[in-house]
């Protein structure tokens, strides 16, 4: 870890951009430092780069295996680890309850474009009463003021549903919001929650990924449970109060989203009213740049147990591999490695990609190679492309899915400067060899390949 010299938060982001962080948020590749940053106004210190390197983050998960495909996902779920209640809660260590400022604590503003300041990796949750579990997603929440969050929830998310449905019965939704909370906890929150099989929890799946159950306690001044072991919690509620996504003026640019792109900022986003702030005795306070590695890696790596968890038929099993590419910032890339059983196997990769896209919305090009290519490597990806597909006829393009406004390509606009209407479809690449000539297409290095890959 890299401990820096002290900055105000208004110049941390643009500092660790520069020095450190990599595709999509700069042109560079390569993986994050970890970076600890001393604030001359506050005692926190503001930590960035924690996730930025996925080896590093694997190294971390004892559930989480080498490659990501249906056997391993199948082992992951015969190791569900419950959430452990009723824990001593190092997070609160220190609690501050009655006139809070939520302004005391180190929130970044990354550009001089942004809202405001953004918490960026507070990890939300709440109780679902009919699934009898705590729901975990992450969201951008501007600070407003004193005790006040306006947070951006994306429609069909779990949290926005439970939200919805307390103010059906004229009643408030208690939430907790964790700063550094346990890396397990954090990758599992981005999992897709229709991947999961019925009656299996995040919270029981990240418990699988650490090897060991994730500690909860009783929140101090809401009723729910919190994460025990984060550096940092928030206790509040939603109720209808909403503002819009601004400090002053209309709204107009939110802050540097996952793709390298400003955001757009919101009208009337619900609001959190936060009731107690806790924390260890010492916390450090963990965020994202935006569009750095670390939500890459977060993203990517869990969308590929997600994927690997939406089938289990003949067609899942061929695949070997799932990685989610940084250069979609972990969401939009999906390349796949399949080893083909027959010849019937050439004509399998449609329906799995169709699959996808239908499942997996974000997901915008797919890429299939067989697995002999490091499908992490993306200059080994390209080679597939370049040499095992002829773009004419192995891209396939299929319409009629819902545009991602948050990429520039899907939008309207972009559509009409191309003069075609292309924003809503999706497309995949078959990067592999046709199975009646997989003995005379071999790599002149197959063993070192393999030897490197894995």
């Amino acid at each position: 870890m890299i401990v820096d010299a002290a900055l105000p938060t208004d110049h941390i982001a643009s500092n660790f951009a520069a020095r450190f962080a990599g595709i999509p948020a700069t042109s560079i590749s390569r993986p994050e430092k970890v970076v600890q940053y001393a604030v001359p106004d506050s005692p926190i210190p503001v930590l960035l780069g924690l996730y930025g390197c996925a080896d590093r983050v694997r190294g971390w998960f004892p559930g989480l295996a080498k490659r990501t495909n249906l056997a391993t996902v199948t082992r992951l779920l015969d190791e569900l680890q419950p959430p452990q209640p009723g824990c001593a809660a190092a997070c609160q260590q220190r609690i501050e309850t009655g006139r809070l400022d939520l302004r005391t604590l180190p929130v970044l503003r990354a550009t001089p474009r942004d809202a405001g300041p953004y918490l960026t990796m507070g990890l939300v949750h709440a109780q679902d009463q009919d699934r009898g579990e705590l729901t975990l997603s992450t969201h951008r929440m501007l600070v407003l003021e004193g005790n006040r969050l306006a947070i951006w929830m994306v429609p069909g998310r779990r949290l926005r549903e439970l939200y919805e449905a307390a103010l059906r019965a004229g009643s408030r939704l208690p939430v907790g919001i964790s700063i550094g909370a346990p890396p397990a906890a954090m990758l599992a929150s981005a999992l897709s929650t229709a991947a999961l099989p019925v009656g299996v929890s995040k919270l029981a799946i990240a418990g699988a990924l650490a090897g060991a159950a994730i500690s909860t306690a009783p929140a101090i001044s809401q009723p729910l449970p919190v994460l025990a072991e984060s550096e940092i919690v928030l206790e509040g509620y939603l109720d209808q109060s909403v503002a819009d996504e601004t400090l002053q003026g209309a709204p107009s640019v939110s802050l540097p989203e996952f793709l390298g792109y400003d955001g757009e900022a919101r009208t009337a986003l619900p609001v959190v009213t936060v009731t107690a702030l806790t924390s260890r005795l010492a916390p450090i306070y963990q965020a994202v740049i935006g569009p750095g590695r670390e939500q890459s890696v977060i993203l990517g790596l869990a969308g590929a147990l997600s994927v690997a968890l939406a089938g289990s038929d003949h067609d899942w099993r061929m695949i070997t591999d799932l990685h989610y590419c940084a250069a979609g910032g972990g969401m939009l890339l999906l390349v796949i490695a399949v080893r083909k059983d027959s010849e019937a196997a050439d004509g399998r990769l449609g329906r799995i990609a169709r699959c996808i896209f239908d499942r997996h919305r974000f997901v915008k090009v797919i890429v299939f190679t067989d697995d002999d290519v490091d499908i992490t490597s993306t200059e080994d990806v390209c080679w597939a492309i370049t040499t095992r597909s002829n773009l004419g006829t192995d891209c396939i393009t299929l319409p009629g899915y819902r545009p991602l406004p948050m990429d520039p390509s899907q939008r309207p606009e972009w559509g009409q400067a191309r003069g075609a209407d292309g924003g809503s479809a999706r497309s995949f690449i078959d990067a592999t060899i046709p199975y009646r000539l997989r003995h005379s297409t071999k790599r002149s290095f197959p063993a070192l390949v393999q030897g490197s890959v894995r």
